[in-house]
């Protein structure tokens, strides 16, 4: 101790310093040191953890974006039915719709013959009996004499139905 003496330093102080160092080294270590390397052990855990649930969700995110692209390629392909269907059907109702307008005009056509036919009859008929009646008055002044009419114009119908 002398030694120590002789250097200036005091052995008891020495002693004290020393066991004042350790007792605060033990405090820091007990209350300080311990809880921080807790809280930085629980700060990378939570950061680790962190880090996982951010890789899961980007996991989950191209999982996500793959059946949306599946989904949304599914419905393209069900419109596309759907429209062709539409076309099909719209072409089906116009094929009907012009089958329907050439009968209707066919049948009016052959009503429109049918009334040409009959009108042409009647037509043909008036004439007839209007060349009868001038057949009659023709005769009548070349021969000069009066004939029962009602006899006459039976005998000319007669002898037109013939030719």
């Amino acid at each position: 101790m002398e030694l120590l003496g002789n250097l200036g330093i005091n052995g008891k102080l020495l002693l004290a310093q020393i066991i004042n160092f350790l007792i605060l080294l033990w405090v820091l270590k007990k209350f300080v040191y311990t809880p921080l390397l807790n809280v930085l052990e629980q700060r990378q855990t939570k950061i680790k953890k962190g880090l996982q649930d951010a890789e899961e969700a980007e996991k989950k995110l191209e999982v996500i974006k793959k059946e949306e692209k599946r989904v949304l390629k599914k419905a393209r392909q069900e419109a596309q039915k759907i429209i062709e269907k539409a076309e099909k059907q719209a072409q089906k109702n116009s094929d009907e719709i012009l089958k329907d307008a050439q009968k209707k005009a066919e049948t009016i056509m052959q009503s429109a013959q049918k009334e040409i036919v009959k009108e042409k009859k009647k037509i043909l008929q008036e004439a007839k009996s209007e060349i009868a009646n001038l057949v009659f008055l023709a005769t009548e002044k070349v021969v000069n004499e009066k004939m029962k009419a009602k006899t006459d114009k039976n005998l000319i119908e007669k002898i037109i139905k013939e030719k």
